[in-house]
């Protein structure tokens, strides 16, 4: 068994950026919304062909549309509420990811992923992206399943650079996998799952990839990689189409991981590179071991982020920004040539970081409970 990754906080700040051999910036949070504008800030998305505005997500239900101009004085507008459906009762629960088609301007369509009492749903929605809002009377249910706990639901959405839509789901919750989830190709939880919302197959409101790891029936056809036990925030890095995961930990360590096409990530057999189940001697044969990890004395539940392509941070450019909700500590990390991972801490921010957004540029945006902060030069 590989020995646990170093500390986060055991290398200063400092260091060569992947492009232009620049040293990493320190970062600062400007203010771009205050937290009174909103109600249980949950996520942050953007809009194909809509650069000045960033989409945040409410845990009630709602959706609201920020404009990012320094000069804007505009308050939030609701884009949309499905208040009356939407299950928001734990603290993990609610309207938990938003992802936009990317042909989004023409066709209108975009995406949600929110609990009832019993279940998660993915639905589709219909936008006018001209006038800015979204018809709730729109929905289209693509897929549904059952929840047996309140925690660990995932939540988030995205659609890769193939097209297909991206889909975060816990391993049920309660504690330990007690159902075991993660390791059951047969379900849906504590899985990333990929579709083809372009598509539809028998009774299916959405098509399933040629690709898929289980296309033959051997598993959920809808799996893309498994052994995850809630992969809260993934995102895929705008220039290498990698697709970075930060999956929260149990009770010991926090990990991230880069998903492949039918790789297992472990859970509950394992908690990043230790034994999790049995605590000793487990079989890994065939696991993936997260690219980094931290444990509890640095933070107890990862945020994660995005890989920064945006252009006025330069020295930031190619690593991954991620965070601690708890700690509030928010780190960069990239893997060098030799494929070692290098790992920086950029700002203690104070702050419950809930989770990271860009905008049509790549600059990089963060909610808390605080409201809604853009990662500027110190």
């Amino acid at each position: 068994m590989p020995s646990p990754s170093p500390s986060p906080s055991e290398k200063p700040a400092g260091g060569a950026g992947e492009e232009g051999k620049l040293p990493l910036p320190k970062i600062a949070l400007a203010p771009v919304a205050e937290s009174a504008e909103f109600e249980s800030l949950a996520g942050i998305e953007h809009a194909p062909g809509a650069d000045g505005t960033l989409y945040v997500l409410e845990q009630p239900g709602r959706i609201k549309a920020v404009k990012t101009a320094a000069s804007s004085s505009d308050k939030p507008e609701t884009f949309l509420d499905i208040g009356d459906r939407v299950y928001s009762e734990g603290s993990e629960q609610g309207l938990l990811g938003l992802a936009f088609h990317p042909k989004y301007q023409s066709n209108g369509y975009f995406y949600v992923n929110y609990t009832t009492k019993t279940h998660t749903v993915i639905a589709r929605y219909k936008a006018d992206p001209a006038s800015g809002r979204a018809n709730a009377a729109s929905e289209k249910v693509l897929l549904t399943f059952e929840q047996p706990f309140s925690n660990h639901n995932g939540g988030q959405l995205a659609f890769g650079p193939d097209g297909y839509l991206y889909i975060g789901t816990g391993d049920g919750g309660s504690g330990g996998d007690p159902h075991g989830n993660g390791q059951n190709k047969d379900v849906l939880l504590g899985k990333i799952l990929r579709v083809d919302v372009d598509k539809t197959e028998g009774e299916r409101a959405y098509g399933i990839p040629a690709d898929n790891p289980f296309a033959d029936g051997s598993g959920r056809q809808e799996i893309y990689a498994y052994g995850l036990r809630n992969p809260w925030r993934f995102s895929f890095d705008g220039k290498t189409g990698k697709l970075w995961a930060a999956d929260v930990g149990q009770n010991e360590i926090e990990e991230i991981d880069l998903i492949e096409r039918g790789g297992n990530y472990g859970w509950n057999v394992k908690e990043g590179t230790a034994c999790y189940k049995p605590q000793k001697g487990c079989d890994a044969k065939g696991m993936t071991d997260p690219v980094w990890e931290y444990r509890h004395d640095e933070g107890q539940s990862v945020t994660g982020g995005y890989v920064y392509r945006g252009g006025s941070l330069p020295g930031l450019v190619g690593w991954y920004v991620y965070a601690d909700y708890v700690s509030g500590k928010i780190w960069a990390l990239r893997l060098g040539e030799d494929g070692k991972p290098e790992n920086k801490l950029l700002l203690e921010s104070q702050t419950n970081v809930t989770s990271f957004g860009v905008d049509g540029k790549g600059e990089l945006y963060l909610c808390s409970p605080d409201g809604i902060f853009k990662v500027t030069a110190a």
